[in-house]
C-alpha cells in the first residue's frame, strides 16, 4: 500500500496531466454496514471551482459521470449552481447538484490534504431512485444511508415546502 505521500505525488501527477483526478472511497470491512463507497474529484479546485462527489454508485459509473462533469469544468468552464438540476448525466433522470459541507460519510480527504480543508468547497451530484424522488423528497425509495448528503435535508426542501 503506498504512503499519503506517495499517494499525493500520485494524485499530482493525474491533475497536472489531465486537469483533475477521480478519487473512490470504500467503506472497511468493520466499518458499519449504513458506511457506504463514495467517489470524488481532485484538482478542481485549483480551477476555482468546487470539488464534486457522489455517493451510493458502483466507482466505474462513478468516475465516468465525474470524468463527464469534470470536463465541463475544466475544458467548458461550465459552473453548477446549488439546485440545478442537469437532466444529461443519467439517462431518464435528472440529478441535482448541491453544495454542501463534508461530514463523517462524504469526507474527501486528498483534496484536504492537497488543497486544506479552507480552500476546498463541495458539490454533490445528487440522483433520484426509480420513481424520480429524491432523498429529500417524501417517498424516496432508498433508506438514508444509501446516498448520504453534504446538506442537511431542510435546506433543500423548496420554500413553500420547509414552511409546513
Amino acid at each position: 500500500m503506498p504512503s499519503m505521500e506517495e499517494l499525493l505525488q500520485q494524485q499530482v501527477e493525474i491533475i497536472d496531466r489531465v486537469g483533475w483526478s477521480v478519487v473512490h472511497v470504500f467503506p472497511a470491512p468493520d466499518d458499519p454496514p449504513t458506511d457506504v463507497a463514495f467517489t470524488y474529484t481532485v484538482g478542481l479546485t485549483a480551477h476555482d471551482h468546487p470539488e464534486l462527489i457522489l455517493a451510493g454508485f458502483p466507482p466505474q459509473i462513478a468516475q465516468s459521470l465525474l470524468n463527464d462533469l469534470g470536463r465541463r469544468v475544466f475544458d467548458q468552464t461550465a459552473r453548477f449552481s446549488h439546485g440545478e438540476r442537469l437532466s444529461d448525466v443519467l439517462v431518464g433522470y435528472d440529478t441535482i447538484i448541491i453544495d454542501g459541507s463534508s461530514n463523517d460519510a462524504l469526507h474527501p480527504g486528498i483534496a484536504f490534504a492537497l488543497y486544506g480543508r479552507d480552500k476546498v468547497r463541495l458539490q454533490q451530484l445528487v440522483w433520484p431512485d426509480q420513481h424520480g424522488q429524491f432523498p429529500w423528497e417524501n417517498g424516496y425509495g432508498y433508506p438514508p444511508h444509501t446516498q448520504p448528503l453534504i446538506a442537511s435535508p431542510e435546506t433543500l426542501l423548496p420554500a413553500e415546502e420547509s414552511r409546513q
